[in-house]
């Protein structure tokens, strides 16, 4: 049969269990003849039957078994059996090898001119099973690598692989046929599906790496070996997106490309490095629509209660600490939010302008033209703000305008990189500033890490061993009877045992007592053990409370807080 006859044959089976009706026949029949795809995922888009309940039944009525792939681990070796162009053009993923027997997946197991081309092509009896279409192109994507289909098409004679002008907003969502650009939107719109924050090409003596950086952590990307020979068409297509010269390879270059991918538009920031083995690229995808509500941040209640009571004050400074992607920005952009009513004036200077505000009056800088932090904060005390945030104090210029700034009647907020909340003091002496200009400045320093949570779908208790418990400290004085969770492992979490972040905190509201060690030059550790004793939780403690809630890990905890115990 063809397949035109086999969508007719089994619509026909499925009208007569009644799973759907002849007008949805009629309908998807004629889309088929329009795509040539297989009639079930035709009529599971289409909303007349669930796809499991379709090829469930089809698999009772013609006999042959219906499997998920992604409940499996297939065999590596198996891929060497099968080559990735074989997989591509007929839509296959080969599952097991018994003696001269393949199994493979099939999402038509009823085109008979498939598994003949498979048993002359591959020299082996071939079986199939019925597994659903999006199944089988997620797995040749998994097991081939990403973008495979498309990089198999450009390696066929007569493809173009020319790169069009480049577009305001691109678009991830068009499809341009077999190219660099399809092979690229397809790289970028998988990273956005993952939640990934960063992407990584990296070129090797030996091959190339992609990696992505999800909820904190560097995973490697599987795609097909071909990329390695079309890699600088890959960087070429990247520098035009975002407006560089694709002709310089001998420096590095920043740039950004503002996409589009369904509804929403993200900004992405393009770094480019050459290196012995050819341009390392570095993408950052920022999402301007994303930000959370104060309320959402991972704030312990007496916490937030404070800093509220933070976001009253007429004037002072209010600094964030901690490392790049520790999620200071997000914290400062919830804080803002929170005060942007009609009646304040609120300007920002940033370096980039990571999420956009509406109400708020937002700033970038450009050193490329002079135009620093510095610079900016001169100028926005011009425009009558009430309230002012500087993405970071980097020099003592700029510490020394934000806080004159604070003095003299504006709520200021600033990011500064330092360990903990207590080190922001010694930071900025040692930048230059005056204590006593601290001490009549700073309103309440918070320094913040970001800990990945336990998978809800894997989520497991378990015991931990004695000697971690024993070397934690404050353990024994809370008592023993806690229950410990971690996650198991899954498909869900890409089998890490954590899917997506919170934060933790470290909160010093400056009182008078600390403006005075403050003015007295007293160190860092004396005025973090003061603020112990006032009642503040170190960054390790925030998150053993947290491990306590059953929301993460101590090894989670350990990880980013750096300390031998809690």
């Amino acid at each position: 049969m063809g397949k035109q006859e086999d969508a007719k044959f089994i619509g026909e089976i499925l009208v007569e269990a009644g799973l759907i009706t002849e007008s949805d026949l009629k309908a998807a029949l004629e889309k088929q003849r329009q795509s040539e795809r297989f009639i079930c995922s035709i009529l599971a888009e289409s909303g007349a039957a669930k796809e499991e309940n379709i090829l469930a039944y089809l698999s009772s009525k013609l006999g042959i078994p219906y499997i998920k792939i992604k409940e499996r681990q297939i065999p590596q070796y198996l891929f060497n059996k099968m080559p990735m162009r074989f997989a591509v053009h007929y839509k296959t993923i080969p599952l097991e090898l018994k003696g001269d027997l393949l199994t493979v997946a099939m999402f038509n197991p009823l085109d008979i001119h498939i598994l003949d081309d498979l048993r002359s092509l591959l020299g082996l009896e071939v079986k199939a099973v019925l597994v659903s279409e999006k199944d089988i192109e997620e797995a040749i994507s998994k097991y081939y690598g990403l973008g495979a289909e498309t990089l198999d098409k450009i390696a066929q004679p007569g493809q173009s692989q020319e790169e069009p002008a480049q577009a305001k907003v691109e678009d991830l969502s068009i499809d341009n046929g077999a190219s660099i650009i399809t092979f690229v939107n397809q790289i970028l719109s998988e990273a956005i599906k993952e939640k990934a924050t960063d992407i990584h090409f990296e070129p090797y003596e030996d091959g190339l790496n992609v990696r992505n950086r999800i909820d904190g952590v560097l995973y490697d990307m599987s795609v097909p070996e071909a990329i390695n020979k079309i890699y600088p068409l890959i960087v070429s297509r990247i520098k035009i997106m975002a407006n560089l010269d694709i002709t310089e390879r001998r420096l590095p270059q920043d740039g950004r490309i503002k996409i589009k991918l369904g509804n929403d538009e993200l900004d992405l920031r393009i770094s480019i490095m050459p290196t012995i083995f050819g341009e390392s690229v570095h993408i950052r995808i920022l999402s301007p629509y994303f930000f959370l509500e104060l309320d959402n941040l991972g704030l312990m209640p007496d916490d937030l209660k404070l800093i509220e009571e933070m976001l009253k004050k007429p004037h002072g400074i209010i600094l964030v600490t901690g490392p790049t992607g520790s999620g200071k920005s997000t914290t400062l952009y919830a804080c803002l939010s929170k005060i942007n009513l009609p009646g304040v004036k609120i300007i920002t200077i940033e370096d980039p302008v990571e999420y956009q505000l509406k109400g708020i009056t937002q700033l970038q800088v450009s050193p490329k033209i002079g135009f620093t932090f510095s610079q900016g904060l001169r100028h926005m005390l011009r425009h009558d703000p009430d309230v002012m945030m500087v993405g970071e104090i980097r020099d003592y210029e700029t510490a020394e305008i934000a806080i004159r700034a604070a003095l003299t009647g504006h709520l200021v907020f600033a990011t500064l990189h330092t360990n903990d909340a207590a080190g922001a003091v010694t930071r900025l002496m040692d930048m230059g500033i005056e204590p006593y200009l601290l001490a009549s400045s700073l309103e309440c320093l918070i320094a913040q890490r970001l800990v990945r949570l336990i998978c809800p779908n894997c989520k497991e208790k378990f015991i931990p061993k004695k000697e971690t418990l024993e070397g934690l400290k404050d353990f024994k004085t809370m008592g023993s009877d806690f229950e410990f969770y971690q996650g198991k492992g899954c498909q869900e979490c890409r089998f890490t045992g954590y899917k997506d972040r919170t934060a933790i905190y470290e909160i010093i509201r400056v009182t008078d007592t600390l403006r005075e060690m403050i003015m007295n030059r007293s160190s860092s550790q004396q005025i973090k053990q003061r603020a112990i004793l006032e009642g503040m939780r170190t960054l390790a403690q925030d998150g053993f409370q947290k491990v306590l809630a059953g929301k993460t890990t101590i090894a989670e905890v350990l990880r980013v807080t750096r300390e031998e115990g809690i």
